[in-house]
C-alpha cells in the first residue's frame, strides 16, 4: 500500500544531555506488566532501572476494576479459554499466542499470590472466580471486589522496592538511542519539573523494555488515566519498530455518562456487573440487548459497544442505562463498593436506580508489533503489555486477558533476557527533530472522537486525515516540554488510527464502519506500519498466522 498523506513527526527535538550513566535493562512503565518484568529481572540477578512518566503505581493497572482471566475453577478448560478468547478477537488472534497465555496465565497468578496478593478467596481458600462478557466458565479472579488492579499494583510495587530496584519517577522517556546499525541501546530521558523537562540524560542498556500502556486519552473521554497518551507506541515507531492493529480500540459499553461536556478520564462501571446480572436498558426500561446476541448483555465488548453506539444514534438519546437494583443493596455495595461509591460521587445510587452509561475509549488491541517474549523488530527493544500487539488481543479483546497478558509476557521477556542479553553498543547522537504544539492537543481528541468512535466511515476518517495533517508544530527555537511530548504521541497515535481505519474496508472487532458493516474473509489479516524519515507512514499487510515467524525480529 502507498505511504499516508499525513506526515508525522519522525523525532523529537531533544534537550542535551548532561549525563550518561549504564544498567543493563532499563524498564519503562509502572503497570503490572513493567513492574512484573522489573522484579523478574532483579530475582534473575540483572541491574534493571525503572522509568515512569508519574509516580509509580499511577498507570492503568491501578484501575482495573475487573480482574484475572485464568483456568482455576474444576469445570473449566485452557480448550475453552482458548476458544472464547478466539471468538471475541474476531479472527485476528493469533492462536499459538493465545495457547500460551491461557497455559500461563494460572501459574501468573500463583506468582501474585506468593508475592503477597490478598485476592478474594471463596469458602475453601481458593480464589473466588466469577464471569464476565464472552467467558463460557467462572474463570474471573478478583482482589477487593472491584480493586483488583490496585492490589496487583500494590503487590508488585511492593516487591519493586524490596528488591531495591531503581525506579526514576516523574520522568519522561523521550527517545531511543540507536546505533549506527539501528539497534537500540538505551534512552534520553528527563525528569518532569512542573511540565517543563529539566536534568536531561542518557540511559544506555543492553535492552529497553517498553510497557508504557495504551493510548485512550487520544479520545475525548476514555476510562484511562491522564497519562494514557501512547508516549510508548509514538517512542518504538520512531525508533523504527513497526506497530499493528492500531484501528483496534475497545471501547468499553459501561462509562458512565456525566453529561454531554465529559472530558478526561470517567468512572468505569466494570462489566462484572453485568456478570452478577444487571442487564442495560434504554430510558423506557426496554432491553437493548436481548436479542442483539446469544449471550445478550454479555456479549463480547465490541459486539455491546456498537449496539449502544447504533441505538444512541437512532435514538437521538444521550445514553443508555445499566439497572443493577434488582441485586440488592447489600450485595451491590458489598461486591463492587468502588464503583457504588463512583456512582453516588456522580450524583446516581446504583442500588436504587439504572445509571446512565455510554461506551468510552476502554483498551488498545494493536500497538507495537511483537511477540510474547517481548521482541520487537528492532534490536535491543522490547513491548511487553498493552503498549504490545503480540496477537493475543485480536481485533477485540476478552474481559480480563489484559493483566494476565502483562505478566506472562513480563515473566517471558525477563526470562529471555536473564538467559541472554543483546549486545551492548554505542548510540550515535540523535537528530534534530520537532514536536506538535500542545496547542493543537484538544483539536486532536476533539476529531478523533467525532471520527473514528465506536462507529466510523471513510468520510470522516478522511476528514480526521485532513486535520492531523494541519496540526501546528511547535517553533524551532521553543524548548520541548512534557505537553509537548504527550501532544505529539497523540498526533502520531491519531494518525495511525486514521490510516489504518481507511485502509481496511470492513467491520471487524472494534473497528466498525458504517460503511462497510460486514467482515471480509480476505481482511483476515493485520495492518502493520513503518515510519520513514520524512514522517510518512507506510502500511502493508500480514496474514494472522506469520506473523511472529515473520513479523518480529
Amino acid at each position: 500500500m502507498r505511504a499516508s498523506l499525513s506526515p508525522i513527526v519522525p523525532a523529537l527535538r531533544l534537550p542535551a544531555a548532561g549525563w550518561s550513566r549504564w544498567t543493563d535493562v532499563v524498564v519503562v512503565g509502572g503497570g503490572a506488566a513493567g513492574l512484573m518484568t522489573a522484579v523478574a529481572l532483579a530475582d534473575a540477578g540483572r541491574a534493571v532501572t525503572v522509568v515512569t512518566k508519574g509516580a509509580l503505581g499511577e498507570g492503568s493497572t491501578a484501575w482495573a476494576q475487573g480482574g484475572l482471566a485464568a483456568v482455576l475453577g474444576p469445570d473449566d478448560d485452557p480448550e475453552l479459554h482458548l476458544r472464547d478468547t478466539l471468538v471475541a478477537g474476531a479472527g485476528l488472534c493469533d492462536e499459538d499466542a493465545v495457547r500460551t497465555l491461557v497455559d500461563e496465565a494460572p501459574a501468573a497468578v500463583g506468582m501474585l499470590q506468593a508475592l503477597g496478593a490478598q485476592l478474594d478467596l471463596d469458602p475453601h481458600g481458593r480464589p473466588a472466580l466469577t464471569r464476565e462478557g464472552g467467558h463460557s466458565r467462572d474463570r474471573i479472579v478478583h482482589a477487593g471486589g472491584d480493586a483488583s488492579g490496585a492490589e496487583v499494583t500494590r503487590t508488585l510495587g511492593s516487591a519493586l522496592r524490596a528488591r531495591g530496584i531503581e525506579v526514576l519517577e516523574r520522568t519522561a522517556a523521550l527517545e531511543a538511542l540507536r546505533t549506527a546499525d539501528g539497534r537500540v541501546a538505551g534512552l534520553r530521558v528527563a525528569r518532569i519539573d512542573d511540565g517543563d523537562l529539566v536534568d536531561a540524560g542518557d540511559l544506555r542498556a543492553r535492552a529497553v523494555v517498553l510497557a508504557t500502556g495504551g493510548y485512550g486519552q487520544v479520545y475525548a473521554a476514555t476510562s484511562n488515566p491522564d497519562g494514557a497518551t501512547g508516549d510508548g507506541l509514538a517512542l518504538a515507531l520512531r525508533a523504527g519498530a513497526e506497530v499493528a492493529d492500531v484501528e483496534m480500540v475497545q471501547f468499553h459499553p459501561t462509562v458512565l455518562w456525566t453529561g454531554r461536556r465529559a472530558h478526561g478520564q470517567q468512572a468505569l462501571v466494570s462489566e462484572a456487573v453485568r456478570g452478577e446480572g444487571a442487564v442495560l436498558v434504554d430510558r423506557s426500561g426496554r432491553r437493548i440487548m436481548a436479542g442483539a446476541h446469544p449471550l445478550a448483555d454479555l456479549a463480547p465488548r465490541d459486539v455491546v459497544a456498537a449496539t449502544i453506539a447504533a441505538r444512541l444514534r437512532d435514538t437521538g438519546e444521550d445514553s443508555a442505562f445499566l439497572d443493577a437494583t434488582h441485586l440488592g443493596a447489600d450485595f451491590l455495595t458489598g461486591r463492587f463498593p468502588g464503583i457504588a461509591r463512583a456512582c453516588r460521587e456522580a450524583g446516581y445510587d446504583l442500588t436504587r436506580e439504572p445509571v446512565p452509561v455510554v461506551p468510552a475509549a476502554h483498551y488498545a488491541c494493536g500497538g507495537v508489533l511483537a511477540d510474547l517474549d517481548g521482541r520487537t523488530s528492532v534490536a535491543g527493544l522490547f513491548a511487553v503489555g498493552e503498549v504490545a500487539c503480540t496477537g493475543v488481543q485480536g481485533a477485540n479483546r476478552l474481559a480480563s486477558n489484559s493483566i494476565p497478558e502483562g505478566l506472562v509476557a513480563a515473566r517471558r521477556c525477563a526470562a529471555l533476557l536473564a538467559g541472554e542479553l543483546p549486545p551492548a553498543g554505542v548510540p550515535v547522537e540523535p537528530d534534530g527533530g520537532g514536536a506538535i504544539d500542545p496547542a493543537a492537543r484538544g483539536t486532536i481528541t476533539a476529531a478523533t472522537t467525532r471520527h473514528a468512535g465506536v462507529l466510523r466511515d471513510a468520510t470522516g476518517l478522511g476528514r480526521l486525515v485532513e486535520v492531523l495533517a494541519s496540526a501546528r508544530r511547535t517553533a524551532p527555537d521553543l524548548p520541548l516540554d512534557a505537553a509537548a511530548v504527550e501532544a505529539t504521541a497523540l498526533h502520531t497515535v491519531a494518525t495511525l488510527l486514521a490510516t489504518a481505519g481507511l485502509a481496511r474496508p470492513e467491520s471487524r472487532g472494534c473497528h466498525r464502519r458504517t460503511d462497510a458493516p460486514a467482515s471480509r474473509p480476505e481482511w483476515r489479516v493485520r495492518l502493520v506500519h513503518r515510519l520513514d524519515g520524512r514522517g510518512r507512514l507506510s502500511v502493508r499487510t500480514q496474514p494472522v498466522r506469520e506473523l511472529v515467524a515473520e513479523g518480529v525480529a
